[in-house]
């Protein structure tokens, strides 16, 4: 309640002027404290009911815990791990990072391992582009890791084409058999297992 003592005293100071001076009457304000307490009261009263009001409704708007839940969601997504994301997404990320045709990075990645990046051969070839530990090392790859992994056989295709003047062909055949290989043959190694992965890479490129 609202302290009235301030009110009260200047009453007393009107009544004690009249006095003072001879002005009999009723003193000017009488029952106007009553009043104003009343007032006031009605106020507080108000006053209180409104802020229960507002403190409900700020209970209601407060959001559920599935509701925060799900505000986190977005980020959850945002954040899932590129060996989730789709095989030609990566594929023709490491081309042109590399500088490679696209085409022919999935053409080895087929006839490689048909894009399984579980796929290890007898030898310990690994993953998607069956990347030798070794060539992995030396690529600056690692190869269990599968963007890491295409973005070597990218690489690699890319030093072989370099290699090679661009010839196509016998960048694919060293990719199989190792450049040493191509270089001692002039071209395609008489190996069985390389002539025919390079007539299958080839064909699928064209």
């Amino acid at each position: 309640m609202m302290d009235l003592t301030g009110v009260r005293h200047v009453q007393a100071r009107i009544a004690q002027l009249q006095e003072q001076f001879g002005m009999p009457g009723n003193i000017p304000g009488t029952g106007f404290s009553q009043k104003l307490e009343k007032e006031m009261q009605k106020s507080l009263g108000a006053a209180a009911s409104d802020k229960a009001s507002v403190t409900a409704g700020e209970n209601k708007k407060q959001p559920l815990p599935e509701v925060q839940k799900l505000k986190n969601s977005g980020k959850v997504l945002a954040d899932m791990p590129l060996a989730d994301q789709n095989l030609s997404t990566l594929i023709e990320a490491a081309a042109r990072k590399y500088k490679v045709d696209p085409k022919l990075v999935a053409a080895v990645a087929e006839v490689e391992s048909n894009g399984n990046q579980e796929a290890v051969s007898s030898a310990g070839a690994i993953g998607v582009m069956q990347l030798m530990p070794d060539t992995a090392a030396s690529l600056g790859v690692d190869p269990y890791n599968k963007q890491q992994n295409i973005e070597g056989g990218a690489k690699y295709l890319r030093q072989m084409l370099d290699t090679f003047g661009g010839d196509t062909k016998k960048a694919v055949a060293a990719y199989n058999a190792g450049p040493g290989a191509v270089k001692d043959y002039g071209g395609v190694p008489p190996y069985k297992e390389t002539q025919n992965y390079v007539n299958k890479v080839l064909d699928i490129y064209r």
